[in-house]
């Protein structure tokens, strides 16, 4: 069973740029409405896809390194890497359909 694990600037480049398995990136604020939506779609997701891929979620005010580099303008935000690399970004997200999407399209 696997779970969405909070992470930090810090903890950036060891669970998601080095991680051996796709990383998707869930970008979110505390005083962000639609952010308190995603986190049953976003446990949902860890569970469905949780053999393919790992979900951690970051909170943008605390975490400006990596909100600045993946040019998250708004929340929530997804970004979606494989072996490293940004392969998929969505902002936005207003269903469960989207991040399937997503997902289906890259991984």
């Amino acid at each position: 069973m696997s779970s969405v694990i909070s992470i930090g600037d810090s903890q950036f480049e060891t669970e998601v740029l080095k991680a051996t398995q796709p990383v998707l990136v869930y970008f979110w604020a505390s005083w962000c409405g639609p952010c308190r939506l995603m986190t049953p779609i976003m446990n949902a997701t860890a569970q469905t896809y949780g053999d393919r891929l790992k979900v951690v979620k970051m909170e943008v005010d605390p975490n400006p390194i990596a909100v600045a580099q993946y040019k998250v303008e708004g929340v929530p935000a997804l970004r979606l890497f494989k072996n490293g690399e940004l392969v998929g970004s969505v902002e936005g997200i207003d269903s469960k359909q989207k991040v399937t999407d997503l997902l289906e399209t890259n991984l």
